[in-house]
């Protein structure tokens, strides 16, 4: 296979329309996820449609040792990251005081510790070829704290945060480093947190998986270090620096709570 293009979270949302706009570029790609059989019919369509290789690893990054067992897999199989995409991850809605505390630590495991130790696996090879792009996929939750997702929002707050610092770090050695912060998207996400009926994906804020991925893609080809998908998304991002603080978390608050129903 030679160079390709690792994303995690490849098999649905965000991270299957990113693997779609790559293999669409006739670029090799290397997909992980936890449903190998998803993994291995999805790859078998990519391959159809783009004439690609597409190489499935199906391993659960809420386990401390998979980027390790991920990065020695493909050492073996002489396969090269030219392109990492960051992209699993998820939420636990709920005041913090109620929710699953070990839910939580494995989101931590998969959204901060995962992606942190996936780029550390793989920057260095990039450093050395003088050539690499790396794509953190955050959120516009970094951009504030978000009561009833206290532990999701900080978790993205890290990643925009992290990747910024290192896209810094990397200027000028032929390596590129963007975080893409979507706001409310249509994907499983939203089902799995338990959000469907939250005023925030309620509200026409909400876009397209393809969209998100298209804005990342052309994004990271451009180099930008951060892109924030949707003009409203961005007005918002930007303006939680001009509001007070406990305004700004008291809206994020309104945002996240369920959509009462109708009588």
């Amino acid at each position: 296979m030679g160079l390709a293009t690792l994303i995690t979270g490849g098999s649905s949302g965000i991270g299957r329309e990113l693997a779609k706009l790559f293999a669409e570029d006739r670029r090799d790609l290397v997909l992980v996820a936890r449903n190998r059989k998803k993994l291995d019919e999805f790859a078998r369509d990519l391959t159809a449609a783009f004439s690609v290789a597409v190489r499935v690893i199906a391993r659960d990054l809420a386990r401390p040792d998979a980027p390790a067992e991920i990065a020695k897999e493909l050492s073996s199989a002489d396969v090269a990251v030219d392109t990492l995409v960051n992209n699993a991850g998820f939420g636990v809605y709920g005041a913090f005081a109620e929710t699953d505390g070990a839910k939580e630590l494995e989101m931590l495991q998969v959204n901060i510790v995962a992606l942190t130790q996936l780029t550390k696996l793989f920057l260095p090879q990039m450093l050395e070829r003088k050539s690499g792009r790396i794509l953190n996929v955050a959120s516009t939750a970094a951009f504030q704290p978000g009561p009833l997702m206290a532990v999701y929002y900080a978790s993205k707050a890290y990643v925009l945060s992290f990747t910024e610092a290192l896209a810094n770090e990397v200027a000028d050695t032929g390596v590129v480093v963007t975080a893409l912060c979507p706001g409310p998207t249509d994907t499983e996400f939203q089902k799995e947190a338990g959000l469907e009926e939250t005023h925030l994906f309620r509200s026409p804020f909400v876009q397209d998986a393809r969209s998100v991925a298209h804005a990342g893609y052309a994004g990271l080809a451009a180099g930008k270090q951060v892109v924030i998908p949707g003009l409203a998304n961005r007005i918002l991002a930007q303006g939680v620096r001009f509001s007070p603080r406990r305004v700004v978390t008291a809206t994020a608050r309104w945002f996240q709570e369920q959509k009462k129903k109708k009588a």
